[in-house]
């Protein structure tokens, strides 16, 4: 994920915002950044993500799903702290909504390490993904939005091809992260407008640390102290939240958010790939295909929803 992306930072929720101010990270780099096309950012901050959910699962088997868990979000909350250093002073609403944002989030993440720990990572993402499909999807009203929404369905019909392999399970706290995803893309569009910059995501990853990292150390106990395995957080924190946020921030800045979006629909098929090369998880042609249709439902339903909004009069 995800999410980040995932988790991650809500990919639906970065497509609803305008290019955003350079973090501090990404500012500091901007010189590098600015050589680089922003498709490739993109691109370069899906893999990362996947690439981070990968290693994530190789520390299951030490580590924990609950304690996988809360290493990232605790090295993830410690480096956005240290970028953003927001300040505590807000009012009550908006402490409202980062304490629902953080509690989402770290449900969120919790849910789809625990898919991880029983099915593939391009099922799961998969799955996953129709949270934010379904989000995008809400209200539609056009014959092609029921297109979409059909297209993807037969994806996760196809997913069930081979079903006896699949962990029923697994898939039901994919499609639990699914759900806190689509919640967390509406939180995180309160968050953008009652929080400024990054501070508030900083602070909502506090919140998700402060809930996973007790589970984690009462899951997992000393495991959790072992030079290598916080190695292996810091890496899972800095490639699946740090630096996918930092290089999508940095890309919206120069591309308009429906290609982001758009871009942003290939994480399933990415995951499947990643999983494929990095952790020899093989799927059926069947699953491929399902892959292929939330892929392709997802770009449309993206397309079709930014195309339908710039289409409306102006209020």
């Amino acid at each position: 994920m995800a999410t980040s992306n995932t988790s991650n930072t809500s990919d639906a929720d970065r497509t609803e915002t305008g290019p955003s101010p350079r973090s501090p990270l990404t500012a500091s780099a901007g010189r590098v950044f600015d050589t680089v096309p922003p498709t490739v950012l993109v691109l370069l901050g899906i893999v990362s993500v996947q690439v981070g959910a990968a290693l994530a699962k190789n520390l299951f088997s030490t580590a924990g799903s609950f304690g996988t868990v809360a290493l990232r979000l605790f090295f993830a909350a410690a480096v956005l702290m240290l970028l953003w250093r927001p300040s505590p002073r807000m009012n009550r609403r908006a402490w409202t909504v980062v304490l629902g944002y953080g509690a989402v989030l770290g449900l969120m993440n919790l849910c789809f390490y625990l898919a991880l720990a029983r099915i593939p990572l391009g099922i799961a993402v998969t799955i996953e993904f129709l949270g934010p499909l379904g989000v995008a999807l809400a209200g539609a009203r056009r014959w092609l939005d029921a297109f979409w929404a059909v297209l993807a369905a037969g994806g996760v019909v196809l997913l069930m091809e081979g079903r006896g392999e699949l962990d029923l399970v697994g898939c039901l706290f994919a499609l639990a992260a699914g759900v806190c995803w689509g919640l967390y893309i509406l939180l995180g569009a309160a968050l953008g407008r009652h929080t400024s910059e990054g501070g508030g995501l900083a602070l909502g990853m506090a919140v998700a640390a402060l809930m996973a990292v007790p589970f984690g150390v009462a899951d997992s106990g000393t495991a959790l102290l072992q030079p290598w395995v916080l190695a292996a957080g810091l890496g899972v924190a800095l490639l699946s939240s740090v630096i996918p946020y930092s290089l999508d921030l940095e890309a919206l800045r120069r591309m308009p958010p429906r290609v982001f979006g758009i871009l942003m629909s290939l994480e399933p098929a990415v995951a499947a790939l990643i999983g494929l090369v990095v952790l020899r998880e093989s799927l059926y042609w069947s699953q491929w295909l399902a892959v292929l249709c939330v892929v392709v439902a997802s770009a449309g339903a993206t397309r079709a929803t930014r195309a339908a909004r710039a289409s409306l009069p102006d209020a």
